[in-house]
C-alpha cells in the first residue's frame, strides 16, 4: 500500500546560548583595614628548601669607604711617628747614661724594625694570596658561564702554580699537563682541573671538618660551663679555618685570616646558616636521636654540626675554584658520622669499667 504524500515542518536549529557578560562593578572606595592579602603558593617563602644545603649565591663585592681608609691611614702614620719619637728619645737618654746602653738599645730597635718589616711583608703576601684566590674563583665562574677556553687555560695554569707544592696534586698536575691542549671547551677543562687537583684536597678538608666537629661535640658534651663551650667552639673554628686555608694554598697571616673570617661570616649570613639552630635540632630529633642520646650528647652533636657548617663555609671561601664538577658538601654528609660517634661515646660511658 503506497503512502500518500504529506508535508513536514522542519524547525531551524536553535542558536547557542550566549552568556551575558558580567556587569561591571561600579567604582567604589575600599577600606584598607578590611583588605585581605592573598599570597600565591609559589610565593610562600617559608616553603623554600634549606639554603645551607644548596649552592650559595655569589657574594657581592663590598664597597669600601674612602673616608674610613683615609682616616685609618692618617691615624697609622701618626701612631708610627709617635713611636719613632719615643724610641729616639729613649735611645738618646740611654746614650747619656752609658754608651753601651745606647748601642744596645739601638741594636734592639734595629732588630725590632727588621722583624716588623718582615711581618708586614708576610701579611701583605698573605692578603695578596687570598685576593688572588678570590680573583681566580671569579674568573673560573665567568669562564664556565661563557665557556671561554682562553680564560680557562689561564686559570688552570694559575691553579697549578698555586698548588705546585702540594704532594696530593702531583698526579693531577701530570694528568693536566697531558690533557691541557686536548680539551677544547673551557668548561670541560675547568671540570677536569677541579676533579684532578681539588678533589683530593676536598677529601682532606672534609676529614678535617669532621674531626673538628667530633672534638667540639665531645668537649661541649663533657664541659660543665657554657662559657667553656663558647671559647672552645671559637678556638676550634679558628683553627679549622686556618687549616683549610693552608690546605688550599692560602696560607694567610693575621690580617689575611681576619679577612677570611669576614668572608666566612658573610657567606653564613647570605646562606642563612647563622639562624639554623632550630633546623639542626629538628634534624637531630627527626632522626630519632633523642631516644638514643642524652641531653648533653645531643647538645654536643648540635654544636658539632654548627662547626661543620663553619667548615663548609671555610671551604667555599678558601677554595680556588667554585664547586661545579665536584659536589659541594652539605651538613647531611656529617650528620650520620657525628650521631654514630656520639652513640659510640655514650656506649663507652655506659660500659662498666674494669
Amino acid at each position: 500500500m503506497k503512502r500518500a504524500p504529506a508535508s513536514f515542518r522542519i524547525d531551524p536549529p536553535k542558536p547557542a546560548k550566549v552568556e551575558k557578560p558580567a556587569s561591571r562593578r561600579k567604582p567604589q572606595a575600599m577600606d584598607s583595614s578590611k583588605a585581605i592579602a592573598v599570597v600565591a603558593e609559589s610565593d610562600d617563602y617559608f616553603a623554600e628548601p634549606d639554603m645551607a644545603l644548596t649552592d650559595p649565591p655569589p657574594v657581592p663585592p663590598r664597597r669600601r669607604s674612602m673616608l674610613g681608609r683615609v682616616f685609618f691611614t692618617a691615624l697609622g702614620i701618626l701612631v708610627s711617628l709617635a713611636i719613632g719619637l719615643w724610641t729616639d728619645q729613649l735611645i738618646r737618654d740611654l746614650f747619656s747614661r752609658a754608651d753601651w746602653l745606647g748601642w744596645l738599645a739601638l741594636a734592639v730597635a734595629a732588630i725590632a724594625l727588621l722583624a716588623f718589616v718582615t711581618i708586614l711583608i708576610r701579611e701583605a703576601l698573605g692578603i695578596m694570596r687570598l685576593a688572588s684566590i678570590e680573583a681566580m674563583r671569579r674568573d673560573a665562574a665567568d669562564a664556565i658561564l661563557r665557556n671561554d677556553t682562553k680564560e680557562a687555560r689561564k686559570t688552570v695554569e694559575h691553579l697549578m702554580d698555586l698548588l705546585a707544592r702540594k704532594p696530593q696534586t702531583a698526579a693531577g698536575r701530570s694528568t693536566l699537563e697531558g690533557l691541557k691542549d686536548d680539551v677544547i671547551d673551557g668548561a670541560d677543562l675547568l671540570a677536569v682541573a677541579e676533579k684532578e687537583l681539588l678533589a683530593p684536597l676536598d677529601v682532606l678538608a672534609r676529614t678535617q671538618v669532621l674531626n673538628a666537629a667530633k672534638r667540639v661535640s665531645v668537649v661541649t658534651a663533657v664541659s660543665p660551663r657554657a662559657l667553656v663551650d663558647i671559647v672552645y667552639v671559637l678556638f676550634e673554628a679558628a683553627r679549622l679555618t686556618r687549616r683549610i686555608a693552608d690546605l688550599y694554598g692560602g696560607r694567610p697571616g693575621f690580617l689575611g685570616f681576619m679577612r677570611l673570617v669576614r668572608s666566612i661570616f658573610t657567606h653564613l649570613a647570605i646562606t642563612g646558616s647563622m639562624a639554623a639552630g632550630e633546623t639542626l635540632v629538628q634534624q637531630v630529633v627527626g632522626h630519632g636521636l633523642a631516644a638514643r642520646l642524652s641531653a648533653k650528647l645531643g647538645e654536643g652533636v648540635v654544636n658539632g654540626m654548627l662547626t661543620a657548617r663553619i667548615g663548609i663555609a671555610a671551604m667555599d671561601a678558601a677554595r680556588p675554584l667554585p664547586f661545579n664538577a665536584v659536589q659541594r658538601p652539605g651538613i647531611g654528609d656529617f650528620l650520620k658520622a657525628l650521631t654514630s660517634f656520639a652513640s659510640s661515646e655514650k656506649e663507652k660511658k655506659a660500659r662498666p669499667s674494669d
